[in-house]
This record gives structure tokens, C-alpha cells and sequence, in this order.
């Protein structure tokens, strides 16, 4: 297998380059040599490499950027999804794409399916949309796994975030009205190592929208609670305690970008298509955690 991997640098591809590496051949490139805010360039890219299968990790993901900037939002999330697929049906080589449950505008009372109808709140799911639409038309062989509230070693995420603030504050207000699933990028890159190792047998999933998240579901206050008590319970020293993280609504933190209140994602399909179980979003969040603590801790 030749691999093809795009958004290295990212969380996502950071953990793909790991995952995929005892699949095949990896040929992987940042922003400087694949540069999806350019669509017209991508084509190059892939017919030199060759690729069997290409796995896109670059995204615009800062969320409220996206309403200031939705030109460029639109070429990297839409345009460039859209020249990858065109090219991959070209060379019928398969397209794995990473898509959000920002396509969702949370109003759903029971965690959303694939063939749900979509209804983005934001300028950033409105082109992640885009970019589905798109892979789809182009009818190529492709996989786009939905997915939530990624998070990852060694990043700017919520979770690094949550420890930075606890070791200088002793009270935290955190939003308790948004639902969803902290996903590691790690479980994201095994679960598409699984699905890639099932194309190289010959026995493909089916091609298609998937949903990908941990198991159960939470708010980002239970999270920043439960990311303070563990770090605690491991030895690291805060000033913050889980208690004094005090869960308020949505409008106390007001922000360009509207989210929806309900991103929980239904996962029976990418679990029945693949034969595999999906970890619980605590076990999953400790994964990360542990790299982020002091060694100390550990």
C-alpha cells in the first residue's frame, strides 16, 4: 500500500503518521507541500505520489476565525476536499476525509446518524458541509468519518488549556449545555488504520459518511471537571479543585461562531462496518492527559 497523508502537522495527522506506518509506504505533507487553501496545486500532489489510498487530516478548524475569514474556510474545508476527490476517482484510489459534527445544528434530542438532515450554525460546518457534498459527487471510493471534540498530546486543546488555567486560578466557569464526545486523534487514527487495513484484504466498508466518537457523552463541564480531578488524582499540583469548576449556559461566553447544543454522534454504523468497540470518552481523555502531566505524576 502507498499511503498519502495531508494536514501532517495537525492532531489528527500527527497521529496518523504513527498509526498507518506498519500499513504501507507513507508519503506525508504539510501546509508547504500540499497546501489545500491552493486546490488548483493539489492535483500535482497526488499524481506524482500515486497514492492507493489518500487520507486528508488538513482542515480549517479555528471556529470563530471562519466567520471573519469564510473565503479561506471555504477553499481548504470545501474547494481542496473537492479537487482530492476528483483526482482520487481519477486514479480510483480511495479517500479517507475527516468531517464534524458541526454539520449538526444540535437540536436533535437523541445523538445524531448519518442520514441525518444537516443544519450548520457556523461558517466553519457550513464548508466542512461543503467539502462532504463535494467527496460525494466526485463518486470516487471515499470514507468521511465524522467525528467530535478532538483532542491530543502536545497541542493547543481543551484539555491542555484546562491544566494551564488550573495552575494559576482557583474558581473555572465552564459551559454545561453542550453535549458531546471527547475523541483522542489517536482513536481516530486507529480506527482508520482498521479501516484502511480492510481495504488492503479487499474487503472495504462500504463508501460513505461514518460517525467516529468515544463511547458516552458530557459536557464541557463534566469534562473540565473530570480532566482537574484525574490530574489531581495523578499527583500534579493545581490551585483549581474539581469542585470549584462551576458549570454556566452557553451565553455567558458569547462567540462569533454559534455551536450546537447537541453533538452527540451515533457510532453503529462505523462499529458494525469495521467489527470493532470504541473506547469510553474518560478512558479515552486519560490517554492524553497522561502525556500532558509532568513525568512525576505519571
Amino acid at each position: 500500500m502507498r499511503l498519502l497523508i495531508l494536514g501532517r502537522d495537525g492532531q489528527v495527522g500527527t497521529a496518523l503518521t504513527q498509526a498507518l506506518a506498519p500499513l504501507g509506504t507513507i508519503v506525508a505533507h504539510g501546509r508547504e507541500g500540499a497546501d489545500l487553501a491552493r486546490p488548483e496545486s493539489l492535483a500535482k500532489v497526488v499524481e506524482r505520489e500515486q497514492p492507493d489510498v489518500i487520507v486528508n487530516a488538513g482542515a480549517y478548524t479555528a471556529v470563530d476565525m471562519a466567520e471573519s475569514e469564510p473565503e479561506l474556510a471555504r477553499l481548504v474545508n470545501a474547494a481542496g476536499p473537492a479537487a482530492l476527490a476528483r483526482v482520487a476517482a481519477e486514479l480510483d484510489a480511495w479517500l479517507i476525509h475527516y468531517s464534524t459534527d458541526y454539520v449538526f445544528d444540535g437540536e436533535k434530542s437523541e445523538p445524531y446518524v448519518e442520514d441525518d438532515a444537516t443544519a450548520p450554525l457556523n461558517v466553519y460546518g457550513a464548508t466542512k458541509r461543503a467539502g462532504e457534498e463535494a467527496i460525494g459527487r466526485a463518486g470516487g471510493k471515499h470514507l468521511i468519518l465524522r467525528t467530535s471534540w478532538v483532542h491530543a498530546p502536545g497541542r493547543s486543546n481543551f484539555i491542555a488549556k484546562i491544566l494551564g488555567l488550573a495552575q494559576s486560578r482557583d474558581e473555572l466557569k465552564v459551559i454545561d449545555d453542550q453535549i458531546g464526545a471527547p475523541t483522542s486523534a489517536r482513536l481516530i487514527a486507529e480506527v482508520t488504520a482498521r479501516a484502511i487495513e480492510q481495504i488492503c484484504q479487499d474487503r472495504p466498508p462500504a463508501r460513505g459518511i461514518y460517525h467516529l466518537a468515544a463511547r458516552g457523552e458530557t459536557s464541557w463541564h463534566g469534562y473540565a471537571s473530570y480532566v482537574i480531578g484525574e490530574a489531581r488524582r495523578r499527583g500534579a499540583v493545581l490551585k483549581l479543585t474539581s469542585d470549584r469548576v462551576l458549570p454556566v449556559p452557553s451565553a455567558t461566553f458569547p462567540s462569533p461562531a454559534r455551536r450546537p447544543r447537541n453533538s452527540r454522534l451515533s457510532t453503529l454504523k462505523l462499529r458494525n462496518a469495521l467489527d470493532i468497540d470504541l473506547p469510553d470518552w474518560q478512558a479515552d481523555v486519560l490517554g492524553t492527559l497522561d502525556t500532558l502531566l509532568p513525568e512525576t505524576t505519571r
